[in-house]
């Protein structure tokens, strides 16, 4: 396993990927965007057109596909059967449709058995999701659980989807950000909530370099405490 293990969690856009990514440099660590992975198995599921809540036809996707998640130039890079799917995996669809693949028990210990897997290759890495400190990496160095008013979550998502969803108004974005947490925190495995020994941090008011920051001293503090 990784020397250092920092896992971000937290509810959909509170700005978490992007943190983790920016400490993943800072730290010129390893970044693991357990998101990926669970819309690249999302993708592959719709392209066999199998029913997304049958968790038993979802399981025969994860066995029936190869899947590779490897870090190139700093990001982390997708393939199914050696077909690179990094960029068509951000499909809105695909995005939607990833709760199905959360919510599926066994699917969800396959995808944490790869993400420990992709640790343990590495030295130091950055992981986010929103399990991460609670089931993935329990034993992790350093946790984190970013948060954010809704609001604030709605008007960071249209942002990030920009054209691609403009017919969505910021309160229709709201509310399915709201269903997802209510989706998150009420599943049976993993569900979203920070880890007991988790560092929250609200994100509401801060721009992304103020979040990356902070958590990048905070990183340091524990790391010289336990020296």
């Amino acid at each position: 396993m990784a020397d250092l293990i920092v896992t971000i969690d937290g509810p959909a856009a509170s700005g978490k990927s992007t943190a983790a990514r920016l400490l993943a440099k800072k730290l010129d660590a390893s970044f693991l965007d357990t998101g990926a992975m669970y819309r690249a198995v999302t993708l592959a599921a719709m392209k066999d057109d199998v029913d997304l809540s049958s968790e038993d036809k979802l399981l025969e996707v994860l066995h029936k596909h190869t899947f590779r998640f490897s870090i190139r130039a700093g990001r982390m890079r997708i393939s199914i059967d050696a077909v690179d799917v990094t960029d068509m995996i951000r499909n809105s669809q695909v995005t939607a449709m990833a709760r199905y693949i959360a919510a599926a028990p066994q699917v969800r210990e396959k995808l944490v058995e790869m993400q420990r897997a992709f640790a343990a290759d590495r030295k130091t890495i950055v992981t986010e999701g929103r399990d991460q400190g609670t089931v993935a990496f329990a034993d992790a160095t350093v946790k984190f659980y970013l948060t954010a008013d809704p609001a604030e979550r709605a008007r960071r998502r249209q942002t990030e989807i920009g054209a691609e969803d403009g017919n969505e108004s910021l309160e229709q974005t709201q509310k399915a950000i709201e269903e997802r947490d209510q989706s998150d925190q009420n599943r049976d495995v993993g569900p979203l909530k920070p880890a007991d020994d988790a560092i929250v941090v609200d994100t509401t008011h801060l721009n992304i370099d103020q979040v990356v920051d902070k958590i990048h001293e905070l990183v340091k503090e524990v790391c010289s405490k336990k020296k």
